[in-house]
């Protein structure tokens, strides 16, 4: 009877090929599950960013738009008032907040640029010339970037047509361009390059069109100069 030789200690080749095999498959594992966290947690991060971002930038919106004043040109026969509007852009007189810069009234524009492969929202400002002849422009103004990654924006206004009375239904409209009435409301959409639209945000005018008029005749709607 042949004796059975004891194994002595080890590992053969192939054992250590299929060891070797599975180190490496719980590696790659393991490293793909580090890689998928690593990205799910700068993807949460990036967007609690953009979140926060669109949150302040509303805010600031709604606190400009809903607080424009309504600054007159006096030397204008009508005094027409500083807004207009369109589709992609509004036009106001608002007070600067004093976190930004020194008090008073300045003439603002927001709107979308773009410029090479930046697509940015925009406001620009600038100090008015009641006294000029026609409305200013906006050549020489300062701009400040609300947001970054914007593809459009859509704003629309509602009220009544130049000189309707009272009693006349007011529309939503995408011009604003009556020179004696503010709108009754101001809607604006945001809409990013990538993903999706902001919430709509509708804005209410605080003040009064008379309140920067000397007279306001209900009768024309429009402006008057006293006396």
């Amino acid at each position: 009877m042949t004796p059975i030789r004891n194994r002595s200690g080890g590992f053969t080749l192939i054992e250590l090929t299929i060891a070797l095999m599975l180190m490496a498959a719980m590696a790659s594992i393991m490293f793909g599950s580090l890689s998928l966290a690593a990205r799910s947690w700068d993807g949460g991060e990036a967007k609690a960013v953009q979140v926060s971002d669109m949150r302040q930038t509303q805010a600031y919106l709604r606190e400009q738009i809903g607080a424009q004043f309504p600054q007159r040109l006096w030397k204008i026969t009508d005094l027409p008032l500083l807004f207009g509007g369109e589709r992609d852009e509004i036009r106001f007189a608002a007070a600067l907040p004093e976190r930004v810069a020194e008090g008073g009234v300045y003439y603002f524009r927001i709107l979308v640029v773009r410029t090479g492969d930046k697509s940015q929202l925009v406001q620009e400002r600038m100090v008015p010339d009641l006294t000029a002849l026609q409305e200013p422009d906006f050549r020489e103004a300062e701009r400040s970037i609300l947001a970054e990654g914007i593809g459009d924006i859509k704003i629309a206004y509602f009220g009544r047509d130049a000189r309707a009375a009272d009693a006349d239904t007011p529309t939503w409209r995408d011009r604003w361009d009556d020179k004696q009435r503010l709108p009754l409301l101001v809607r604006v959409d945001v809409i990013p390059v990538k993903g999706t639209p902001w919430p709509t945000l509708v804005i209410e005018p605080r003040r009064s069109i008379e309140a920067g008029c000397p007279v306001f005749d209900p009768g024309q709607g429009k402006c008057v100069r006293a006396g």
